[in-house]
């Protein structure tokens, strides 16, 4: 008898859903959702964060099974995005607030983030450079190719205020011999916040403890054209305020250049490389008032 077999004899569900590799079943006893088991240890992980004082995460009810974990199921109210999002930012904040913890670095290891950052920015300016020595020979631009060509210099400008600020901040942190680390949900997503009586973070299979700014990043590469970061922002430092080169290197993070891809459909280009533009437009808009404040100062 598999799990879910015996999980049904024992709870007798009178409804059971199926939501891709997670089941949800309703019983008399109440409502659970079973999910496989990953490699983290999520039991421990979830005590761990007990108790440093932090309690988003789902109850697990059964851990006994070799396969599956069995959660209490948590209803979800449907709200606007930008407020759920906002509601998701002040539990990360606290999630980083309650597990931080200062950590010695190795030497070199500001130098290996530095390094890593200016290849990036190196390959990126050699892409653009290429793409635009190859349009400028064409005797005419497809729409795609004006629109990259028509804005080039604004995707020059981003690489150089990158590689600008990346100067700066390693000039601040190059004699640092420490870093913060907290506990990173590393898989931020509004799917992955629940809210209703209770509130949660879920699906932490890909957690582990780094810098707390990873999150604040890899969620902005996710929603950047689809929510207002500005207040998100704001939020997150009201709970959790970074240190100045925490900030620095976040606001560089999130300003790196991204790929310029032409499509095989021109449509399809012109969507892509729009994209593209919007983040960087949007994501000047959200750094620039931190420099500003900085340069007042």
């Amino acid at each position: 008898m598999n799990s879910l077999e015996l999980i049904n004899k024992l709870y007798k569900p009178y409804r059971i859903t199926k939501k891709g590799v997670t089941t949800i079943i309703e019983s008399m006893d109440g409502k659970y959702v079973v999910k496989p088991k990953n490699e983290k240890d999520e039991n421990s992980l979830f005590k761990y964060l007990s108790h440093c004082g932090f309690n988003h995460f789902p109850t697990i009810v059964d851990e006994s099974r070799s396969d599956v974990l069995i959660y209490k199921y948590i209803d979800n109210i449907d709200y606007p995005k930008d407020q759920k999002a906002i509601d998701m930012i002040k539990v990360v904040a606290s999630l980083h607030s309650k597990t931080s913890y200062r950590s010695e670095v190795r030497e070199d290891k500001y130098k290996e983030i530095y390094n890593n950052i200016k290849s990036n920015l190196n390959y990126s300016k050699d892409e653009y450079n290429k793409l635009i020595l190859e349009i400028e020979e064409k005797i005419f631009m497809s729409p795609s190719e004006y629109l990259f060509i028509r804005n080039s210099s604004k995707l020059m400008n981003q690489i150089a205020f990158c590689e600008s600020k990346l100067d700066e901040w390693y000039e601040s942190v190059k004699e640092k011999r420490e870093t913060r680390i907290s506990v990173i949900h590393n898989n931020l997503s509004l799917d992955h916040y629940l809210k209703g009586e209770d509130e949660a973070l879920i699906s932490w299979g890909n957690s582990t403890n780094d810098s707390p700014i990873l999150d604040i990043y890899n969620f902005y590469e996710k929603e950047a054209l689809n929510l207002e970061f500005s207040s998100i922002l704001k939020e997150y430092f009201r709970y959790f305020d970074l240190d100045e080169d925490e900030k620095n290197l976040l606001f560089i993070l999130l300003c790196l250049p991204h790929k310029i891809d032409f499509k095989s459909n021109e449509l399809d280009s012109c969507m892509n490389i729009g994209r593209t533009l919007d983040y960087v437009f949007k994501t000047e808009y959200l750094v620039r008032p931190y420099y500003a404040i900085d340069n007042e100062e």
